[in-house]
């Protein structure tokens, strides 16, 4: 549980960290993609839940955002 806090709490450094050092410039089309990424992953968490999907099938959905967010690059 330390180990979890403890990692946690560096990711969160690092992240204000790197977000600090983003010129504002680069800010808006970051956001942009980043509420995309979520937008992609939530509606897919919405669908593999409604369709009560289980097994092989539900774990490929689940990875299906991770497909289209690579896509994207």
């Amino acid at each position: 549980m330390i180990m979890l806090i403890f990692v946690f709490v560096i990711a969160g450094f690092l992240g204000v960290e790197l977000i600090a050092k983003v010129p504002s410039q680069l800010h808006t089309p970051l956001m942009s993609g980043t509420n995309a990424i979520s937008g992609i992953t939530i509606v897919g968490a919405i669908t593999v839940t409604a369709l009560n999907i289980e097994g092989p099938v539900g774990t490929a959905l689940g990875f299906l955002p991770l497909y289209l967010l690579l896509s994207m690059l």
